[in-house]
């Protein structure tokens, strides 16, 4: 079992005292004084360290009887880092329960697909964060509740609905219980004020929010919405106007998001066809965009190496591009294998005009969602234009994800992954691995066989023969997905540069 920063007691206590951001979302501060459970980086002054405790979630605050602070909103903290660089089990079950499965399914649902039994589950996530799978999920809701009643005109009963909660009851006494305020209170108080660091900033048309995502600084949008805007695939995803924007297939149905940078924040633009599927659709866009990661953690060790330190500190704060679906991207890479950018996206484009279904983009030009893996399972390999070998490669993935003999869901064991994937015909390690680091999140993943990455290793004075480059990546270990971000910027492919 691992051990969370918030046992350690003088760490945190330093952390709140200078109020540092940094910390957000990695732990809670519970207030025995009054009640209440913050962010590090309240501005509040902060108590006694002896009227301090720590809490690992907002859910285990919540368990404890305290309720969120109105200051600092502390339910709107960037998500921990830990999620997203364990590969554990409590590490899959809080991803899943980000993507909204024990509301969908229940937590037999998350024991199964995990793979554990129910009480496995429970009995793991109480020890490590305090809390169970139901009040997690709880905490979440309540999250969704709250920024719907802020932000839009929705009447009550619907916000119960689309947060998830089983009955109006159940929903007004979580809201008053966790925010100390009823439901009405909530909606009352906005146009008063509005804390600067909210998460939600407003609605304008039916179906259609203005948020705001938060992340750790420092956050460099370069590579980042560089890389999405240039490998777009027409219809699916677009730059316009400052913003990447694509379409979203969702539980319950489909979505359009706009996101756009900012310095301190993630301008998001995003209108639903169901309301329920809020929660999931934030998740998906923080996963996307590497949103919980830890900068700061990240560079200090990239920086160790003196090879590397000049490219991180020429522009910190990268983050690993990833994917809202992840098994649109394993078939993107495999269309992409040995071909440029632009004949990638070509061919991708042919397969959403041909097999992907068509949603209306009143605002810009997306026309379709990326096709489900039952549509491109039906497809006939003779229409495709590539390679024979290839199509083998392409059908027998889609036939793989389509079954579920190969899943690639945010619960699945990375390392057991890339060896199914491995033992599939026409992939090799370059493949696997673009996969494991843009799809599953593998924070660790590295692409030691990339042209790119060994031309960059070469002109650095680092070893670029992939066993000799591994060798020395070792150091560079958990976060060598990271270091292959600050290799391929020494490049000038469009990729590393937003689009103007």
């Amino acid at each position: 079992m691992q051990t969370g920063m918030h046992t350690d007691t003088e760490r945190c206590v330093r952390a709140v005292r200078s109020k540092d951001a940094r910390f957000d979302g990695w732990f809670f501060t519970a207030v025995l004084t009054t009640g209440i459970y913050c962010r590090p980086s309240c501005p509040a002054v902060p108590p006694k360290p002896g009227n301090m405790t720590f809490h690992p979630s907002a859910a285990a605050c919540q368990q404890a009887g305290f309720r969120a602070c109105k200051r600092c909103r502390p339910d709107t903290s960037p998500g921990s880092p830990e999620w997203n660089v364990r590969a554990d089990l409590t590490a899959r079950a809080m991803r899943l329960i980000a993507d909204g499965v024990v509301d969908r399914e229940g937590v037999p649902g998350l024991a199964a697909r995990l793979g554990y039994s129910t009480r496995q589950v429970e009995r793991q996530l109480l020890a490590e964060l305090g809390a169970g799978p139901l009040a997690l999920a709880r905490a979440q809701r309540a999250q969704t509740a709250r920024l719907l009643i802020e932000t839009t005109p929705l009447p009550m009963a619907d916000i119960a609905f689309a947060a998830g909660f089983a009955s109006i009851r159940t929903f007004n006494d979580t809201v008053r219980e966790v925010y100390a305020l009823s439901p009405s209170e909530l909606r009352t108080r906005v146009p008063k004020a509005r804390p600067a660091d909210t998460t939600a900033v407003g609605t304008t048309a039916a179906g259609t929010l203005l948020l705001r995502l938060p992340f750790r600084a420092p956050l460099n949008p370069d590579n980042l919405f560089g890389h999405l805007a240039a490998t777009a695939v027409p219809g699916v995803e677009e730059w316009r106007e400052g913003a990447y924007r694509r379409t979203l297939r969702l539980p319950y149905g489909h979505g359009i998001v706009a996101l756009t940078p900012n310095p301190d924040h993630i301008a998001c633009r995003l209108t639903l066809g169901d309301p329920r599927d809020l929660t999931v659709a934030i998740s998906r866009c923080r996963r996307l965009l590497d949103l919980d990661a830890d900068p700061v953690a990240v560079d200090d060790q990239l920086r160790a190496d003196p090879l590397l330190a000049p490219l991180v500190d020429k522009a910190p704060g990268r983050r690993v591009p990833r994917t809202v679906d992840e098994a649109e991207f394993a078939v993107r890479a495999v269309l992409g294998q040995q071909v440029s950018t632009a004949a990638a996206r070509t061919h991708a484009a042919r397969l959403v005009a041909a097999h992907g279904e068509p949603v209306e983009d009143p605002g810009g030009g997306l026309t379709h969602l990326f096709p489900s893996t039952g549509a491109l399972a039906a497809v006939d390999p003779e229409t495709l234009a590539m390679p024979r070998t290839r199509r083998t490669t392409f059908t027998t993935l889609v036939a793989h994800l389509a079954d579920g003999s190969v899943n690639l869901g945010v619960e699945c064991d990375w390392a057991e992954t890339r060896a199914r994937l491995l033992a599939l015909p026409g992939f090799g390690p370059w493949t696997a691995d673009v996969i494991a680091m843009r799809a599953l999140g593998d924070p660790d993943a590295f692409l030691p066989t990339d042209l790119g990455i060994r031309r960059a290793a070469g002109e650095l004075g680092l070893p670029s023969t992939p066993a000799a480059l591994t060798a020395r990546a070792s150091a560079w270990r958990p976060w060598r997905a990271y270091a292959v971000q600050y290799l391929w910027a020494t490049d000038s492919h469009p990729i590393n540069f937003l689009p103007v």
